[in-house]
């Protein structure tokens, strides 16, 4: 890509490096991140913040969304005889949340991440 000037404007140096993306309409992407595991969930929004702040995007997040826990209580013993023991089961669910200022075409580029196991992704596109 060509290099911006000294005498370029801001917005004339940003069309530069855009290039045949500068003429898209700018669109409020938002991808939710949803898993179980802490580490898997923060690596995918690290690899793609990584990639969007390469191509100099506009970025909002990763916004921590709160926890669900879901919880079972169930007995112990199968036929209800016996002391009465308890055993606690628990799911923790994580959710982030990352708004990308940009193009539809940019983001096919940058959503172009390894994405964990058991990491689901969900993209809603609004006009900005």
């Amino acid at each position: 890509m060509a290099a911006a000037g000294k005498h370029c404007s801001k917005s004339r140096a940003a069309e530069l490096e855009l290039g045949d993306f500068a003429d898209h309409a700018i669109c409020r992407i938002r991808i939710t991140f949803v898993s179980r595991s802490v580490q898997d969930l923060e690596k995918v929004c690290a690899d793609l913040i990584k990639n969007a702040k390469e191509k100099r995007l506009k970025i909002k997040g990763p916004a921590r969304m709160p926890n669900k826990t879901m919880r079972i209580t169930s007995r112990n013993s199968p036929c209800g005889q016996g002391t009465n023991t308890w055993d606690a089961f628990e799911l923790r669910v994580h959710k982030r949340v990352i708004d990308l200022f940009t193009s539809t075409q940019i983001v096919k580029q940058i959503t172009s991440v390894n994405i964990e196991p058991g990491v689901y992704v969900e993209v809603s596109i609004c006009e900005a």
